[in-house]
């Protein structure tokens, strides 16, 4: 990849439009990655900090549910090495499992269960289709909200500080019932937990190793993990959050003493990972590229097929739109366009955000990779109007 000369770059207003939006100071700072036809752009603005240390490209943010899709390449990883398969029922590894049972509706009380009419899989985690997640209703409504809450299960904006161990974490989980019976509904964020916790004990080997000999050292993606060491604190950057009384920005998680700055008990395959839009950058390529990366294959064809192609009803999308957005449906870890929607994006296109910050799409009719990082959290479900300001540009160029 070459990076564009200055005449592309002009032609590019994304750096003008992104100021005004530092300046108004609706967003602190940023980092992003184009890559058309070949050719590489990307630039930083802002602060990283709240020191005032300015934002570089190689600075690294906290990518939280763009950890989502790294798990999902994982996973397939061990499926093509024979380990693991798609309908391999996950009590075989996650025994805590075997005696789940399901709420008869909703509204029920947590003793109020039928059984499994099958067990939960692989696929079923991939999918976010196992049967339990974020309820979509106010906090509190439904009995399983309030022992969801009460478990400390970490379904929520990440904080790797106040979480089990893996094994604790699965104890906890096995006691709450599923909200649905597996397959029928999309249901988000606990599916990639328990995934990070079967990939472990499939491979024998803690989570951040296995992603570190499955994806990042194959990818080249040195500054990706679940944790920033000493030595590279100086391109971390702060966590925002907006003051609601007079939209200010306040600074939720520092640097250099913060709730990354040190191995998580529990490595979240959810939201857990920190990276640079470099690194993620050349996640990104290697799935346009069909599994390859720099000549080399990292996965095959049919598996990134699997991962990039919707997999949901057209009921379940529906169900879901909260959370997924409008057009959109859900691969493997990701979301996957089905249809236009006023969020930019042609079918065929997937990607997710990060909601400490973080956007990516890939559009494979396009040749394009584009990536959005800034170290605000989001306030809703909704991707924020500096992402889609971000992502309306890029189209436009």
């Amino acid at each position: 990849m070459t990076t564009t000369d200055k005449q592309t770059r002009e032609s590019l207003p994304i750096d003008e439009t992104m100021q005004h939006l530092i300046d108004s100071g609706t967003i602190p700072g940023l980092a992003y990655q184009i890559e058309k036809d070949g050719v590489c752009y990307s630039s930083a603005l802002g602060i990283a900090d709240a020191s005032g240390s300015p934002t570089r490209t190689d600075t690294i943010f906290r990518i939280a549910s763009l950890s989502k899709p790294i798990a999902a390449a994982a996973t397939m990883r061990l499926i093509e090495r024979g380990t693991i398969t798609l309908d391999l029922a996950v009590e075989e590894l996650l025994p805590e499992l075997r005696c789940q049972r399901v709420l008869r509706s909703l509204d029920s009380e947590l003793d109020d269960t039928v059984p499994l009419r099958r067990p939960i899989t692989v696929e079923d985690l991939l999918t976010f289709r196992m049967g339990t997640g974020i309820v979509l209703a106010p906090p509190g409504t439904f009995p399983i909200q309030r022992a969801t809450d009460e478990s400390n299960l970490g379904i929520g904006p990440p904080d790797p500080r106040h979480m089990p161990e893996p094994d604790a974490w699965m104890q906890r989980f096995s006691t709450l019932p599923l909200v649905y019976q597996p397959g029928d509904e999309w249901m988000y964020v606990t599916s990639s937990e328990v995934l990070g916790v079967l990939l472990a004990r499939a491979a024998g080997i803690p989570l951040p190793e296995l992603l570190e000999e499955l994806v990042f050292s194959p990818l080249g993606m040195v500054d990706t993990g679940f944790w920033v060491p000493p030595e590279k604190v100086d391109r971390f950057t702060s966590q925002f959050v907006t003051d609601p009384e007079n939209d200010e920005l306040i600074e939720s998680d520092s640097p250099g003493d913060g709730a990354w700055n040190q191995p998580p008990a529990f490595p979240s395959a959810g939201g857990g990972l920190v990276s640079t839009i470099g690194d993620f950058s050349n996640f990104a390529r290697m799935l346009l590229n069909r599994g390859v990366h720099n000549g080399k294959s990292i996965l095959s064809a049919s598996s990134i097929d699997l991962m990039t192609r919707n997999q949901l009803t057209d009921r379940q999308r529906k169900s879901g739109q909260l959370i997924l957005g409008e057009g959109n449906g859900w691969g493997y870890g990701m979301a996957v366009r089905v249809e236009e929607s006023s969020v930019p994006g042609t079918p065929g296109s997937y990607g997710w955000n990060g909601g400490l910050g973080t956007t990516w799409i890939n559009d494979p009719a396009r040749s394009m990779v584009a990536i959005f990082f800034t170290q605000l959290q989001f306030e809703s479900a909704e991707m924020p109007e500096s992402a889609r300001k971000f992502l309306k540009l890029v189209y436009q160029s």
